[in-house]
């Protein structure tokens, strides 16, 4: 199999299953429970915060949360006021929004333009959500800018960092940073919510009140230890990695040669996102054709839905060349043999649909 699916999830690093092992075998406290074995535990869980927030702007706290799903929802439900976001966001943000927006919550949502960068700024208070690097096109948002206008305006920023955290250098001035494990090799599960000093936030669960502040909910030590170790590994790969990312995106783009389009900006992009369309390629059948090549032609949060990317629409793709389209992502343990001869595979395949 030839994974080139990094933006729904990346492989598990030995480094952190290692981390985990202990914690599922035999190390079984509760870190919130006083006693030696539960403070052990919650040391654990300390240390994981701490590798964690190295790699997040000083001056706030880290919340872990069960994925950053959870956390993009505690953000916009948990901050008042009205929400400003993008025509690209994930659907854990435009969906939020949009249960907000019938409870009678004001939401404006920002186009953007030809190359997925929005055009617009935000002009009402409350708080803003966008994405630092998207997910579908790997496009890099203008964060500084949005926090500014944000902070002009009187709103909180809220960054969904999930597929730039350890890659994508994030602003200072956010004061929200959702992120997730599994998509920096760590485990699925658990993700975590930045949270700068002084801003406040309404709890989305209620409970114990386990972490300080405001989620309830015990807490893994088997997950925050793996998230811990692959963070710390992002930080102390980050120039490595960078560089075997673009080498790939280098070699994927040559390999496909013409009658491809790269949707959205090249730059600035995060290179381990290839989103490519071809006139009149039919998706379906060429996943069918390539069972041993895992690509996805969207969002694997979407997928099942029947629909077309809303992000391709958003950035004036028609249905056709949305449908047209597939994103290759790649990234720290894709070799560069297998990325080639999965490229090779891919036109092939795709020049087979024509007689």
């Amino acid at each position: 199999m030839s994974y080139l699916d990094y933006q729904a999830t990346t492989p598990l690093a030995l480094e952190a299953l290692a981390a985990m092992l202990p914690w599922l075998e035999s190390q079984h406290a509760n870190p919130h429970s006083p006693h030696r074995e539960g403070r052990r535990a919650k040391a654990a869980v300390e240390l994981a915060r701490d590798q964690v927030a190295a790699l997040l702007p000083p001056g706030g706290r880290i919340a872990f949360t069960s994925g950053a799903t959870e956390a993009l929802n505690w953000a916009i439900k948990g901050a008042a006021g009205p929400i400003t976001t993008l025509a690209t966001e994930h659907a854990a943000v435009l969906d939020t929004a949009a249960a907000e927006a019938a409870q009678g919550r004001d939401v404006t949502i920002l186009p953007v333009g030809a190359d997925g960068i929005v055009d617009s700024v935000p002009s009402g208070a409350g708080v803003v959500a966008a994405m630092l690097v998207n997910n579908e096109i790997g496009v890099i948002q203008p964060i500084a800018a949005l926090a500014e206008a944000a902070h002009a305006a009187g709103a909180l920023m809220l960054v969904d960092a999930v597929q730039g955290y350890g890659r994508v250098a994030i602003p200072d001035t956010v004061d929200l940073i959702a992120i997730s494990a599994h998509k920096i090799h760590g485990p699925k599960g658990i993700g975590a919510l930045w949270i700068r000093d002084g801003v406040t936030l309404a709890p989305l669960l209620h409970g114990g009140g386990q972490e300080a502040p405001g989620r309830s909910g015990t807490l893994s030590p088997a997950l925050c230890a793996g998230f811990g170790v692959a963070a710390q590994l992002m930080a102390d790969r980050k120039d490595q990695d960078a560089a075997h990312v673009d080498r790939l995106w280098a070699l994927a783009r040559d390999r496909l040669g013409p009658g491809w389009t790269i949707n959205g900006a090249t730059d600035p992009r995060y290179h381990g996102n290839l989103n490519v369309r071809r006139e009149g390629l039919d998706v379906n059948r060429l996943m069918s054709d390539l069972r041993d090549i895992a690509f996805s032609a969207g969002s694997a949060c979407a997928s099942g839905s029947g629909r077309s990317s809303h992000v391709l629409r958003a950035i004036g793709l028609s249905e056709t060349q949305a449908r047209s389209s597939i994103r290759l992502g790649f990234g720290r343990y894709t070799s560069e043999t297998d990325l080639a001869d999965a490229i090779d595979a891919i036109g092939a395949a795709a020049e087979g649909q024509w007689p």
